[in-house]
């Protein structure tokens, strides 16, 4: 547990958030308005991909969290020039003095970050080397970095790993590859993309992630000069060019973020707006929100989420890629369905260990199993897979205050939501790490009328 509290300690520090605990006196319904800003999966990728520019670029409604100062922290150590524009969230990267940076550097800015391995494509490109520590991030299972790895091979670099690290060279360039995924990664597709615009030739990358995020980086990426085509079936063809510019983009909204506040708008009995959410983004989370009982009216700039005053109704969940439901909007739901009368499931195949947030919700009085093995049978629309869990949810049940520590982002949120319900005091400890993804926190729970205190 040492180590998480060293996580979110550190991600605190980067946005100024320097309390390590919460209480939260429960039982209050969240009223009132907040404002969700650009994605955390967009914003950081854009940030990277200013790297392969030959100007400079603008970033609009970039988040003030902890991860997005992470970025910027390994951008300057590489020589690129960041500064505020005139509005807030804007972001100017000037890539003209790229340099190599020390690993110590990396090290320190990194921290529990996977991000650095984003780098190492345009990294390549404009100095022919780079340089990755190793790699941390939220504790929700094995997220390997051997594709990425492999990826960069199959473009004609040379991996050579060190102990400190990994050194990454091309002495010959890279060069366009055809590569399949296993699975379709968010992160494997990034890296492809991000490495393949400016390679030699031509790249065709299967089975790749179709994200919102994701296309909004490709578009992101021809406004820079790259030719990418998205065909069917999930196949991206990348024509690689000899030179990129700058771009100026508005980041696409945090539909992550955006589902987190529905969530907790439904859990405690509340009303929520959530101003910047878009209706396109979220059909699948609408969906399932929907069928559980919760209510929400769509307007031109945002979302409001609430409950329907009448009991809420069990659901069956499968988390997929996209189109499919995200798993992470499965922890933050969680928390409205130990309310809901009958019993839920929720198959998770995405990643193996992300049901560890419901040992603190059964310490609250919710009656849920784990089985680390997932469920066998059911009517399922998602292919099943060896790493998949699968948790029971049987309510409604009342939730009462308890201490709990933060295990990691999304499950740290939902023991927001959790405390925000339950009935009585409960004291969150090592929240720093939710600030990764969600800014202002304190100043959103306050403008929903939350009850709580800081500490240090």
């Amino acid at each position: 547990m040492n180590s998480l509290v060293t996580d979110a300690q550190k991600a605190g520090e980067r946005v100024g958030l320097t309390f390590d605990r919460i209480t939260i006196d429960g039982g209050v319904p969240l009223r009132g308005r907040i404002e969700v800003r650009g994605a955390k999966n967009l914003v950081t990728k854009a940030m990277v991909a200013s790297l392969l520019g030959e100007s400079s670029s603008l970033l609009r409604g970039v988040p003030d969290i902890s991860d997005v100062r992470v970025v910027r922290g390994l951008l300057e150590v590489h020589g690129v020039k960041v500064s505020e524009g005139t509005e807030p969230g804007d972001l100017i990267l000037d890539p003209s003095n790229v340099v190599t940076a020390h690993m110590a550097d990396i090290d320190a800015h990194a921290g529990s970050s996977r991000i650095p391995i984003l780098f190492c494509g345009p990294l390549l490109h404009q100095l022919g080397e780079a340089f990755i520590p190793d790699l941390g991030g939220c504790r929700i299972g094995d997220r390997p970095i051997d594709f990425h790895l492999d990826a960069l091979r199959r473009f004609g670099a040379v991996v050579d790993k060190l102990p400190s690290g990994i050194r990454i060279t091309a002495p010959n360039g890279l060069h366009g590859a055809h590569i399949e995924l296993p699975y379709p990664s968010v992160g494997a597709t990034e890296q492809v993309l991000l490495t393949a615009t400016r390679a030699e030739g031509v790249t065709e990358l299967r089975n790749a992630a179709i994200e919102p995020e994701i296309m909004d980086l490709i578009a992101i990426l021809q406004k820079m000069g790259a030719i990418i085509s998205v065909e069917p079936n999930r196949v991206i063809f990348i024509e690689g060019v000899d030179k990129l510019e700058g771009y100026t983009h508005r980041a696409i909204f945090d539909r992550n973020e955006a589902a987190s506040w529905a969530s907790a708008a439904l859990a405690t009995g509340g009303d929520v707006f959530v101003g910047g959410a878009k209706q396109e983004h979220m059909m699948t989370f609408l969906n399932v929100f929907r069928k559980v009982g919760g209510k929400f009216d769509i307007y031109e700039d945002g979302i409001r989420f609430y409950h329907p005053g009448c009991a809420l109704k069990p659901v069956v969940i499968e988390t997929d890629v996209h189109p499919g439901f995200m798993t992470d909007w499965q922890q933050p739901l969680v928390i409205a369905l130990t309310q809901a009368e009958g019993q839920s499931i929720v198959h998770e195949t995405v990643y193996e260990n992300r049901f560890g947030f419901t040992d603190a919700l059964i310490e609250m009085g919710a009656d849920i199993t784990v089985h680390k093995h997932g469920l066998e049978g059911g009517d399922r629309r998602v292919p099943r897979r060896d790493l998949e869990q699968a948790a029971v949810v049987v309510g409604p049940t009342p939730l009462h205050g308890a201490d709990v520590v933060v295990p990691d982002l999304r499950g740290g949120f939902s023991h927001l939501i959790a405390a925000l319900t339950a009935e009585g005091r409960s004291t969150v400890s090592n929240v720093g790490i939710i600030s990764r993804g969600y800014e202002n926190l304190a100043a959103k729970l306050e403008a929903l009328g939350a009850r709580f205190v800081l500490e240090g």
